[in-house]
């Protein structure tokens, strides 16, 4: 099943590092996250703090070229599909071990698939359609399916709920034992101080040129370490300094600080992606479908934009889920849902819709310091629309926390990228924290899953994305450009969603 790309190769967000050939060996780089990440299980959270750190350390089947094209990493090579799209069978590479010196076979990859369908988020999205996962030899694994699903290997790619391969018997859950087959392994966590990542010995590169996440992964650097930076301005004041190597999400407004910078330089991924505000349509006020249109037709996404990110350099107004250059991009259900900014008119939608007063609990953070801004000016067109509101700020591992728990709270701000199959956006799944699960979002999504047909594919998104106007499970507020720093000293890393350190190196 041909799969189209996602979007144009000139505006490929991964650009493949441009290493040179006597890359030193070598090293450690400190690297300033965001937080502590609430999790070390890539399958057990969506948080893209785990994936970033947990991809130097387990790794999947398949990941993302610097073209978002799907290509084999643990995989020999793409599975053969049956000609009903319903059986995939996967070649294995050879000599692949894991960081506790085992060999990774057939039944490593089938009992942690089979822990992927029950534990993670995107495992559960996929478990409708499977049928089973058997360990045909030694190196081949068949997976069949109920009925054609054509986002399979996208989600088996994903390093977010991630499909890793893990030992046959590493298999606990809440995970035990931090065993993967990646160029890294975790040498110590201390908790708000660091996770530090040691260079495996026993890794085997893929052969070829670096390819976006794809390709070989050198591992020039003898350690990585992660280290929790929570507050925005002292990320930037750190990234000046030089304290770090790698600083991740800086505040667009301290662009030009870092740029004059003589120990950092800065990074923009552009575009990025989009922030977004995502609904409990379970449980509370927002279950309501008539209050969630109040809530949108009173917010000024123009205000919020322009409050996170300050110039438009940086950000872009644009109700389409995906932006122009993606194939996926269309207005569908847009006109007349986007920028309302009509708080007199949402306080009588509300109104008629039965609100009661009880307020609306808005969960976020200041370790992104846009979203804790969208959140303040959301907050204000609320207030102006007769909304109560409880604005709730909290660090990024409670908030991950709190969200999966339906009694509290009802809006929660987040962001992701531009995914290159949108099944892979986490609110299509009735188990991601808003559970959606409408008929509308089972027609819709459905429909798109099974379709194995590149182009027709493109006019199911259409009525996706029409469905998610209409029933408003989460709200795009725009697009953003993402900037992070980065050493002068370190080379081999480039902008990416997910930064990857395993080409990096250090200038000797």
């Amino acid at each position: 099943m041909r799969m189209k790309l996602a979007f144009l190769a000139a505006t490929a967000l991964i650009i493949a590092p441009s290493l040179t050939l006597a890359a030193e060996k070598g090293g450690v780089i400190n690297v300033a996250t965001i937080g502590e990440p609430p999790t070390l299980d890539p399958m057990a959270s969506t948080a893209d703090l785990v994936g970033i750190v947990t991809q130097h350390m387990f790794e999947t089947l398949y990941t993302f070229d610097k073209n978002w094209k799907t290509v084999p990493l643990l995989a020999e090579a793409m599975p053969e599909i049956s000609a009903d799209g319903k059986t995939y069978t996967i070649k294995l590479r050879n000599g692949i071990k894991f960081h506790d010196g085992s060999d990774m076979a057939s039944d490593d990859v089938v009992a942690s698939l089979n822990r992927w369908v029950k534990v993670a988020s995107r495992g559960k999205q996929a478990a409708a359609f499977l049928d089973k996962v058997t360990a045909t030899d030694p190196s081949t694994v068949t997976i069949t399916l109920k009925q054609p699903y054509a986002p399979l290997v996208s989600l088996l790619a994903f390093n977010n709920s991630a499909a890793i391969i893990l030992p046959s018997e590493k298999q606990d859950e809440p995970m035990k034992d931090f065993i993967g087959t990646g160029p890294y392994m975790l040498k110590e966590r201390k908790a708000d101080q660091y996770i530090q990542l040691t260079r495996f010995d026993g890794y085997t590169p893929r052969s070829g040129e670096s390819d976006g996440y794809g390709g070989a992964r050198h591992q020039y650097l003898d350690e990585i370490r992660f280290v929790p930076v929570p507050d925005a301005n002292t990320r930037v004041e750190a990234a000046i300094s030089g304290q770090y190597d790698y600083i991740d999400s800086i505040p667009v407004e301290s662009f030009e600080k870092v740029k004059a910078s003589s120990a950092v330089e800065p990074l923009v991924l552009k575009p990025f992606g989009y922030p977004v505000f995502v609904f409990n349509t379970a449980e509370g006020v927002a279950k309501d479908v008539a209050i969630r249109k109040a809530i949108r037709q009173a917010l000024s996404m123009e205000d919020m934009m322009a409050a996170a990110f300050g110039s438009t350099d940086f950000y872009a107004l644009d109700g389409n889920i995906y932006p122009k250059n993606f194939v996926w991009s269309t207005d569908a259900g847009v006109e007349g849902s986007y920028n309302l900014a009509d708080p007199e008119g949402a306080a009588a939608a509300a109104k008629a819709a039965g609100y009661d007063g009880k307020p609306i609990r808005i969960l976020t953070s200041r370790q992104y310091e846009f979203h804790y801004k969208m959140a303040q000016v959301a907050a204000e067109y609320l207030k102006l629309a007769g909304f109560t509101v409880d604005m709730q700020v909290v660090d990024w591992a409670t908030l991950t926390q709190r969200r999966a728990e339906k009694s509290l709270w009802d809006i929660y701000i987040t962001h992701s990228p531009f995914l290159p199959e949108p099944a892979l956006i986490g609110s299509l799944a009735p188990t991601s924290p808003g559970w959606w699960d409408t008929p509308l979002r089972k027609q819709t999504v459905e429909a798109f899953s099974a379709e194995p047909d590149a182009d027709k594919r493109v006019a199911l998104w259409a009525d996706v994305q029409k469905a998610m106007y209409a029933e408003i499970p989460y709200m795009k507020i725009g697009d953003f450009n993402a900037v992070s720093a980065k050493s002068k000293k370190v080379e081999g890393v480039e902008p990416a969603p997910w930064p990857y350190f395993w080409n990096a190196s250090i200038k000797k």
